[in-house]
């Protein structure tokens, strides 16, 4: 245990600009761009206390008057507990940093140690192959979305903090209602919630990923995107000469999008939501709930296409340990 607490350490220090300083960058740059837009509004005077609204009925103005004077008490709780239930989308942006900066990763986190042969200095310590290939398993499915997740839901809260104060200049306050919302303190608790679908999905291209790190001599983006979208290509040439010549198919896009989409997509955080399935719960006046979706999330659980490609990512990751065991590039 003490070993895999210093690779993950290892992997953590040697790759803290793709897991860190990228989530922060892409976040840093949402809650800039939030707060100049506020706060060049606040300095022309366009998000002033005293901006009215014009009320019109039949084409002829009846009221003017603050948004304030005219927001019931009720669509203050509406919006206040739409605030509180989906804040954490906000940070939707810094997810989509995960994906790449995972992809890269694990094509170069076997790959570069037969590189640069500093292989050879790590296969001298009493350091398994095993625990070095879980390492860089456990740093990408877990590590990686949980510091994702703790930087977007920072970001989220600073957006949201800009919200209320923007609210707060119009007459609006909803920094007590939101306060005293509990799934405002939940929400980043839900997406923790769903970081066991997520690695169960997203294994199987982590472990071709690995697989092909660990196999191939060069070119690594190549083989591992190259040859699953070759077999696609091929898949669907097969099916357009069988059906042309037998009137028979062997449903090539069935097996492009469980499998072939498997291998190189399931990185992707919410992959699961892709399918557009009835049951996924869909937004209402107050948003989406996130206790729904993580009930959705879990109820993938049944289907047996995700149980299939775990099975194909832990064979993957196997292969990769091997590989790295009996690798030469000498």
């Amino acid at each position: 245990m003490n070993t895999m607490k210093w690779l993950l350490r290892r992997e953590f220090w040697e790759h803290k600009g793709g897991f860190v300083w990228a989530p922060l960058i892409a976040a840093a740059m949402m809650v800039v761009l939030v707060g100049g837009v506020l706060g060049y509004g606040f300095a022309s005077g366009k998000m002033g206390s005293g901006d009215n609204i014009s009320i019109r009925v039949g084409g002829e103005e009846v009221h003017n008057t603050r948004i304030a004077d005219v927001l019931t008490a009720e669509k203050r709780e509406r919006i206040a507990s739409m605030a509180a239930n989906n804040y954490i989308a906000v940070g939707a942006p810094v997810f989509v940093v995960l994906p790449v900066v995972a992809f890269f990763y694990c094509l170069a986190a076997l790959y570069d140690d037969r590189r640069d042969r500093s292989i050879l200095f790590w296969k001298s310590l009493p350091i398994s192959d095993t625990g070095t290939v879980l390492s860089k398993l456990l740093t990408v499915l877990v590590v990686a979305p949980l510091i994702t997740i703790g930087v977007a839901t920072a970001a989220a809260l600073a957006i949201l903090l800009f919200g209320g104060i923007a609210a707060s200049a119009k007459g609006i306050s909803l920094f007590g209602p939101v306060l005293t919302n509990l799934n405002f303190y939940l929400a980043p608790l839900y997406l923790v919630s769903m970081l066991p679908v997520y690695i169960l999905w997203a294994l199987p291209t982590a472990g071709w990923l690995l697989l092909v790190s660990s196999w191939a001599k060069s070119k690594v983006f190549l083989w591992a995107v190259g040859v699953p979208l070759m077999a696609a290509v091929l898949l669907k040439w097969l099916e357009y000469l069988l059906a042309m010549s037998t009137g028979s198919t062997i449903n090539a896009d069935w097996i492009i999008n469980n499998v072939l989409e498997t291998i190189l997509l399931g990185l992707v955080p919410g992959t699961w939501f892709m399918d557009g399935n009835a049951s996924m719960p869909m937004p209402t006046d107050n948003g989406v709930d996130m206790m729904s979706m993580v009930r959705y999330s879990y109820s993938t659980l049944a289907r047996p296409a995700l149980w299939a490609g775990v099975l194909a990512g832990v064979a993957m990751v196997l292969g990769a340990i091997r590989l790295r065991r009996w690798r030469d590039e000498g």
